[in-house]
C-alpha cells in the first residue's frame, strides 16, 4: 500500500527568522482530507569533539526549557550551507577549538511529525585551540569534561539535548570495537 499523504495547499501561519508555521491541508493515502502542522526550519549541525580523555561540551541556557543544558557545539545551516562546515564553524565559535576534519556519524530526524528540521551530527579530528567569537546575544561556557563524568551524566539523566545523547552514545559504542 502507497502510505504517502498529499499536500493539497501549503497555508502559512507565521514566517521569521529560524522558522516558519504552516498549517496545510492534506489527503491521506485513502483520499480522506486532513490538515497538517508543519515547522519548517532550515536545520542545523553539531560536532562532537573529544581530546585528551575529555569531551567538549557547552553549557547554555536554553529559554524554551527554562534551564541550563549541557550540549555539544551546534548552530542553524545558513542558507545552501554545508552542513560539515557548519558543525566546524560552530565548534571554533563557541569554544575556540578550529579542527580539521569532520566526519559525519548521523543525520537526526528530532520530531518527524511536525517538523522537517534535520540534524547533521559530526565528530571533529585534529583540533587547535584559538579564539572562541560568540554570535550576539549567545552566552555560554565550554567545558572539557572527563569521559567517565559524561558517561556518568548520561545515566543520570543531567545530559537531556537529544543530539548530544545521540553522539555520546555513537561515541562510546565505537570505542568499545
Amino acid at each position: 500500500m502507497d502510505y504517502v499523504e498529499k499536500t493539497v495547499r501549503k497555508n502559512y501561519v507565521y514566517q521569521g527568522k529560524i522558522l516558519s508555521l504552516r498549517a496545510d491541508d492534506a489527503q491521506l493515502p485513502d483520499g480522506t482530507p486532513c490538515k497538517r502542522e508543519i515547522i519548517e526550519h532550515s536545520g542545523g549541525a553539531c560536532v562532537l569533539y573529544v581530546e585528551n580523555g575529555c569531551v567538549l561540551l557547552v553549557k547554555q541556557y536554553r529559554y524554551a526549557y527554562g534551564e541550563s543544558l549541557y550540549e555539544i557545539p551546534a548552530g542553524k545551516l545558513e542558507t545552501g550551507e554545508d552542513p560539515a562546515v557548519c558543525a566546524l564553524r560552530e565548534l571554533e565559535e563557541e569554544t575556540g577549538v578550529r579542527a580539521t576534519r569532520a566526519q559525519l556519524l548521523y543525520i537526526n530526524y528530532p520530531s518527524p511529525g511536525y517538523t522537517n528540521e534535520k540534524i547533521y551530527i559530526y565528530r571533529a579530528y585534529d583540533g587547535v585551540k584559538t579564539q572562541s567569537h560568540l554570535d550576539d546575544g549567545e552566552f555560554l561556557d565550554a567545558e572539557y569534561i572527563p569521559l567517565d563524568q559524561a558517561k556518568e551524566m548520561l545515566r543520570n539523566g543531567e545530559i537531556r539535548d537529544g543530539k548530544t545523547i545521540i553522539a555520546l552514545q555513537a561515541y562510546f559504542l565505537s570505542e568499545k570495537k
